[in-house]
C-alpha cells in the first residue's frame, strides 16, 4: 500500500525571507522617491501637496491588488497633473476629484472592451523613442534642483551617484539608492549644512486620508464639464501605464496581464478620487527604481511603497523633511541613465531611416509637449504613414497579350487605399483589345478603397466598349469585393 506524501501548502514567493527583504527595502526606497515627486506634481496641478501624496498612497496600495504587472509603481504623475490642472484652476479641486473618478470608470470600461490589445500595434521604434524621451524628461526634471543652489549640492549629488553605481559591486543586500539617501542625509544633518531638503518642497500632511464624495452638483452640466478631462485622464493614464508595463515585461522577461492592468488602473483612479487624490498612472522613474535598481519583482514592493509613503509623511514627517534633495536628485539621475536605451545610439546608423524617423519623432514631440501619450501617438501615426508609403510601392503590375488577343494584367502585392490609387493609372485603356483579364491571384484586397478602384477600372474599360474581367480573388478578397462592388460610386 503506497502512502501519499503529506501535502504542504505552497508559500507565496514574497514570503521567502530573501525575497521579502528585497521587496521591503525596495518599497522603502520608492516611497522616499515618491514624496518630492508627488509634491511637485501637486503644485503642477494647482492643488495642495497632500492631494498628490494621498493619491500616491491610495493608488499604490490599490494597484498592488488590482494591477496586472507585479512590481510596477502607480502614483500621482506629471502627465495626469497636466491634464487636470486647467479643471482645478477654473472649477476647483472638488471637480478635479469628480473627473478623476469618472476617468477611472472610463478606464475600467476601456479595459473590459480590450483597449490593451491595441498595444500590439505600437512598433519597437516607438517604444525606443518612448523610453529615451522618458529618460531625458526624468533628467531635465532634476535641473531645477541643480540651478541656483549652494555649491555643496553638486559634490553631494556626485557622491550619491558614486554610491549607487559602486555599491552593487560590493554587495546587493541593500538597495544602493537607499544607502545613498541614508548616508547623504546623515552627513548633512551631522555637519549642519543648510541645503534644500524635502521639507522645503511643501507641507507634509499630518492626518490620514478619508473617504469623500466630491462636493459637486450631480447634473448633466457637471458631466459636461468633467467628461473631457476624464477622457484625458483615462487615455493618457492607460497609454503611459501600458507602455511602462511593456517595458517592465522586457526587463524582467515576464508577461503581464495588460487587460487586468487597464481596469486595475481604473479602480485605482476611482479610489484616488474618493479619497481626495488627483489621480495618476504608472510611474516609469519609480518603477525603474523598484525593478532595476532595487531588484523587486512582486506586488509586495508596490503595496509597501504606498504604506511606507503614508507612514513617512504622516508619522515620520519631521525625519523625512530633512532628507537633502541632492540625495533624491542623485537617485533620479541614475534612473534616467539606466532608463535610456544607449544601444539605440550605437546602432542608429545601421537602422532603416524610417525607423530612425519614427524614434526621433516620438522623442522630439514628447520633449516639446512634455506629454508621453502625445509623443507615442505621433510616433505611431508617423510609423503608419511611413509603412503605408513603403508597402504602397510593393504592388507590381505586368501586362501580357495572349495568343487569343486577350490582354492579361497580373497584379502582385497588397492592395489598400495607398497602393490602389496608383493601380488605376497602370492600365493601357486606349491600346488594350476588347477583352481584358485582371488576375489578382498574387494580390490581396484589403479595403473598400481598392474595390472602388477596381470598379473604376472596369467602368473605364466599359465606356470604351471593352470588357474587363477580374479573376483569381482569394476567399477573403472575394468576400470583400462581393460586398462592396457597385456600392461605392466612381473612385476616379
Amino acid at each position: 500500500m503506497s502512502v501519499l506524501p503529506a501535502l504542504r501548502p505552497t508559500r507565496p514567493t514574497w514570503l521567502k525571507p530573501s525575497v521579502a527583504r528585497t521587496e521591503v527595502l525596495a518599497g522603502l526606497v520608492v516611497a522616499l522617491a515618491l514624496i518630492p515627486e508627488a509634491i511637485s506634481f501637486s503644485i503642477l496641478a494647482g492643488v495642495d501637496p497632500q492631494v498628490g501624496l494621498f493619491s500616491s498612497f491610495v493608488m499604490a496600495v490599490v494597484i498592488a491588488f488590482t494591477g496586472g504587472r507585479p512590481a510596477m509603481i502607480t502614483a500621482a504623475t506629471g502627465a495626469i497633473a497636466l491634464v487636470v490642472a486647467p479643471l482645478a484652476l477654473e472649477y476647483g479641486v472638488q471637480y478635479l476629484f469628480a473627473a478623476v473618478i469618472l476617468g477611472g470608470i472610463f478606464q475600467v470600461l476601456l479595459g473590459l472592451l480590450g483597449f490593451a490589445r491595441l498595444m500590439r500595434f505600437i512598433p519597437r521604434s516607438v517604444m525606443v523613442g518612448f523610453v529615451n524621451a522618458l529618460a531625458i524628461l526624468i533628467f531635465t526634471a532634476q535641473l531645477p534642483q541643480l540651478t541656483d543652489v549652494p555649491w555643496l549640492v553638486y559634490p553631494l549629488v556626485a557622491a550619491g551617484l558614486a554610491i549607487i553605481f559602486l555599491l552593487p559591486r560590493l554587495t546587493s543586500a541593500i538597495p544602493a539608492p537607499l544607502v545613498a539617501i541614508i548616508v547623504l542625509t546623515a552627513l548633512v544633518v551631522a555637519v549642519g549644512w543648510d541645503l534644500p531638503d524635502v521639507g522645503g518642497e511643501g507641507e507634509l500632511p499630518d492626518s490620514l486620508p478619508f473617504f469623500l464624495l466630491p462636493d459637486v452638483p450631480f447634473t448633466a452640466g457637471t458631466l459636461g464639464i468633467i467628461a473631457p478631462y476624464a477622457l484625458g485622464v483615462a487615455f493618457v493614464g492607460l497609454m503611459e501605464s501600458l507602455m511602462t508595463a511593456k517595458l517592465v515585461d522586457d526587463i524582467t522577461d515576464t508577461q503581464s496581464d495588460k487587460t487586468r492592468e487597464s481596469w486595475g488602473q481604473g479602480v485605482a483612479n476611482m479610489a484616488s478620487g474618493f479619497f481626495g487624490g488627483m489621480g495618476g498612472c504608472a510611474m516609469i522613474g519609480q518603477t525603474m527604481i523598484n525593478v532595476k535598481a532595487s531588484g523587486a519583482r512582486t506586488r509586495l514592493s508596490t503595496f509597501l511603497s504606498g504604506v511606507f509613503l503614508l507612514i513617512l509623511v504622516v508619522a515620520l514627517g519631521d525625519i523625512v523633511s530633512v532628507i537633502p534633495m541632492a540625495a533624491l536628485v542623485a537617485v533620479m539621475i541614475f534612473v534616467s541613465i539606466a532608463t535610456f536605451d544607449w544601444h539605440s545610439l550605437q546602432t542608429i546608423h545601421k537602422m532603416p531611416k524610417s525607423e530612425t524617423t519614427v524614434m526621433l519623432s516620438t522623442v522630439v514631440v514628447t520633449l516639446v509637449t512634455h506629454n508621453l501619450a502625445i509623443g507615442v501617438g505621433v510616433g505611431v501615426l508617423v510609423a503608419c504613414v511611413l509603412f503605408a508609403q513603403r508597402i504602397a510601392h510593393l504592388v507590381d503590375v505586368e501586362r501580357v497579350v495572349e495568343a487569343d488577343g486577350t490582354a492579361r494584367y497580373s497584379v502582385t502585392g497588397a492592395l489598400f487605399f495607398a497602393s490602389s490609387n496608383d493601380l488605376y493609372t497602370q492600365f493601357e485603356y486606349a491600346e488594350d483589345p476588347r477583352d481584358v483579364v485582371i488576375d489578382l491571384s498574387n494580390a490581396q484586397v484589403w479595403d473598400a478603397s481598392t474595390v472602388a478602384t477596381l470598379d473604376a477600372i472596369t467602368h473605364k474599360y466599359s465606356t470604351r466598349g471593352k470588357t474587363a474581367t477580374i479573376v483569381g480573388l482569394d476567399d477573403h478578397s472575394f468576400d470583400r469585393f462581393e460586398r462592396h462592388t457597385g456600392q461605392l460610386g466612381a473612385a476616379h
